[in-house]
């Protein structure tokens, strides 16, 4: 099989026919795989179409696709099953993180406001392995002498155990991409040239820069690591010390928009900063969770979003400023307005130029342009991008860049037709519940200062470097003919 964008002649891997190109990989549930009719035998399965890989340009290896094919609800209810087994030391501690662009999809889908939906998938979660009592009980009288241990799990449902929101992990992210916009600002010169700084959040344009393109386009994508990145370390890291508990008996799990999120999660540099294990073990797509709950019979009752503290109420979901991505275009360009020309910057405003995915944002004085930021979203508006960057006839200072054309909202793993199309009314509902959600700056999150401190020993400390920041791979000598056809 090939990327769906792939544009070499050649590929390593079979070429798909017809009838594979719209093929999936089927994940047998644990019930299926075992011969057990247990709590989940109705739940579905989840299937990933080869047609939603969108690291254009270059295949997904043989490993790679067994990797991704695990990144499914198989290994979910695996776990799930091993927690309900008198074996107490398998089971995990199952926490999982949803991504602030999954909420406004299950929003839509149900009829509800973010926050009501995000209690609605809390409570789903939470529920999916039975009551607290009934399963206690049975962990009691299969290992006696053993209450003092369990405890600690016994306290919440054995289903999952946390629920987080993500968007505290976005704010680490932002914050230290505002940092790292204004230290190259001051860095950049002809001879070696800083900028245009490009994001780093999504990860089929990260895949894509560092598997086909590399110098002179890795050096210009940010440091700072993707919220999922972080949010594995705050989970694996933070959240385990403080809970007392060995990383590796976390099993975390991400609810993300879109499938490249599968891919980003076997990221050799994505093991924690100070623990060898990986920061999410599974990932799945906010439509494969929608699928689970359309298909179980499972009685639910909404409750509250976890956090990472666990002494904490639960906060009022936010989001950032930009409706398709997590707004660090936004953010970094009022960051920056400040902090180079102390200029305060009140409502951005886009300008759309090629198509509705490619659009500028300036600050200007005295006729003079100050900053120069565009947006641009999909491979096409990618690739204009990355041939007037090599051409050196880039005007621009930074670049918000997503894979998905329309931005993160229209993920394939949650925006799309059985047939692959853009659900275009599901996406303007979408949009609608998302810009009804306040939104609120990083810097004015009390949780995350308090975290710089706690956690990493200050906004400054070496540590942080190593926990929010990382490297780029390239692949050598970027390839000389790609034969591209847009």
């Amino acid at each position: 099989m090939k990327c769906e964008h792939c544009t070499r002649k050649e590929c390593s891997k079979k070429t798909k026919t017809d009838d594979q190109e719209n093929a999936s990989v089927e994940v047998p549930s644990p019930a299926q795989e075992n011969g057990e009719k247990g709590e989940f035998h109705k739940l579905a399965d989840a299937k990933i179409f080869l047609s939603d890989c969108l690291a254009c340009d270059s295949c997904v290896t043989a490993e790679e696709g067994v990797q991704v094919s695990q990144q499914n609800a198989k290994d979910f209810f695996r776990v799930l099953n091993l927690n309900k087994k008198c074996d107490t030391s398998k089971h995990k501690v199952l926490a999982v993180s949803v991504c602030p662009h999954s909420l406004p999809y299950f929003a839509a889908k149900f009829s509800l406001s973010v926050p009501d939906a995000s209690r609605r998938l809390c409570g789903f979660l939470k529920s999916l392995a039975g009551s607290v009592h009934s399963t206690t009980r049975a962990r009691r009288s299969c290992e006696p002498g053993l209450d003092k241990l369990i405890l600690p799990l016994s306290e919440k449902a054995p289903g999952v155990h946390y629920v987080f929101d993500m968007t505290i992990a976005a704010d680490f992210s932002i914050l230290e991409s505002q940092k790292e916009f204004v230290r190259r600002y001051h860095q950049h010169s002809e001879e070696e040239p800083t900028l245009p700084m490009l994001t780093s959040a999504c990860p089929g344009w990260v895949r894509y820069a560092e598997r086909v393109l590399g110098h002179p386009i890795t050096p210009h994508l940010c440091t700072a690591k993707s919220p999922q990145q972080i949010m594995g370390s705050l989970v694996k890291d933070y959240f385990a010390r403080r809970q007392n508990l060995s990383p590796d008996k976390i099993f975390h799990v991400i609810v993300a928009p879109c499938y490249d999120k599968k891919l980003e999660a076997l990221r050799e540099d994505v093991p924690t900063a100070l623990h060898s294990s990986r920061g999410a073990d599974c990932v799945l797509t906010s439509g494969e969770i929608v699928q689970i709950m359309e298909q179980s019979d499972l009685s639910v009752k909404d409750a509250a979003v976890d956090t990472l503290f666990g002494d904490q109420k639960e906060e009022e979901v936010r989001c950032h400023d930009g409706t398709s991505s997590d707004g660090y275009l936004a953010h970094i360009f009022r960051h920056a307005a400040k902090e180079l020309f102390n200029e305060d910057v009140g409502a951005v405003t886009y300008r759309t130029l090629r198509n509705k995915d490619f659009r500028e944002v300036t600050l200007e004085k005295n006729g003079e342009v100050l900053l120069r930021f565009a947006a641009a979203y999909g491979f096409r508006n990618i690739q204009n991008v990355v041939l007037k960057l090599k051409k050196g006839k880039f005007p621009y200072h930074f670049v918000e860049v997503l894979a998905c054309a329309g931005g993160c909202l229209s993920g394939r793993g949650q925006a799309h037709t059985e047939d692959g199309r853009v659900d275009r009314a599901l996406l303007r509902q979408m949009e609608g519940v998302c810009a009804a959600t306040p939104a609120q700056p990083p810097e004015t999150s009390a949780q995350v200062q308090g975290l710089y401190q706690e956690w990493l020993g200050g906004a400054d400390s070496p540590t942080v470097q190593a926990a929010l920041h990382t490297a780029y791979q390239g692949p050598g000598q970027p390839a000389s003919s790609r034969d591209i056809k847009w």
